[in-house]
């Protein structure tokens, strides 16, 4: 099953609110973006970790995610990642947050992005990181059968880049930007259905499924089985979900 480049046009509804950039991934991004003076952000959505003191371009194929940027960010052009409207090495550096696995074609995408561009910083994920992560595994299964649930491998994306290196990128246990992962450590949230709407991965899925899973949860807590089996999770201040930077240059 293909992705289909319009996909946050149905899923994307209320996005930026539950999606904001967390400062400690966003100091990451930003030291892996270096010297870089212009960024073309590709697969932008709604600004989210656009670093300020840079000039800033983003690209979205989404008209729903592109309504909802705000104001103060950076221009935006409706486009698609396999397919940027950019001269030949036109910025310093292209930038890829957690949207490479909804692309059509990665590899079409990661050639442009080295066409446009002379420096790349890509966050993405390991394929198999939601292996052992207690919402998938108790909850919600099906996510790992969605097409965007295995990205290209890092190694392999770092190689279609021309060789880069890669970093760890922890998950705080108070994470601010609401993807997947962000709630580890506050099983309560995903009851939220502002929160689940925020995540791609489970808005993708049948909300009878969702609405079924969410009650076993909402048991779990109330009678304390989720903490029999998960109370360990709430001493740590962060988790390797398997997010990775991958940096070029």
């Amino acid at each position: 099953m293909a992705r289909r480049p319009d996909e946050y046009d149905t899923i994307g509804v209320g996005y930026a609110r539950a999606r904001r950039p967390d400062p400690r991934i966003a100091a990451q991004i930003d030291q892996a973006l270096g010297p870089a003076r212009s960024v073309l952000n590709v697969g932008a959505g709604t600004g989210s970790y656009e670093a300020g003191g840079r000039r800033v371009v983003a690209v979205e194929p989404s008209a729903l995610m592109l309504a909802q940027r705000p104001r103060q960010a950076a221009p935006a052009v409706r486009a698609r990642a396999e397919a940027l409207p950019v001269r030949d090495g036109a910025f310093d550096a292209g930038l890829v947050v957690l949207s490479l696995h909804h692309w059509t074609d990665p590899w079409a995408g990661l050639a442009e992005l080295r066409r446009v561009t002379r420096r790349q910083v890509v966050l993405t994920f390991e394929p198999d990181a939601y292996e052992g992560f207690w919402l998938i595994d108790d909850y919600l299964p099906s996510i790992v059968d969605l097409p965007a649930a295995r990205p290209p491998a890092v190694a392999a994306i770092a190689a279609a880049l021309g060789g880069a290196r890669v970093v760890d990128v922890p998950v705080p246990h108070d994470c601010v930007d609401g993807f997947l992962w962000a709630w580890w450590r506050r099983p309560a949230a995903y009851l939220d259905p502002h929160v689940r709407a925020a995540i791609s991965a489970i808005a993708q899925l049948p909300q009878p499924v969702v609405a079924h899973a969410m009650e076993r949860l909402a048991a779990d807590l109330a009678s304390g089985r989720w903490h029999e089996r998960h109370g360990h999770l709430l001493d740590r201040t962060e988790i390797d979900s398997g997010f990775r930077l991958v940096i070029t240059g």
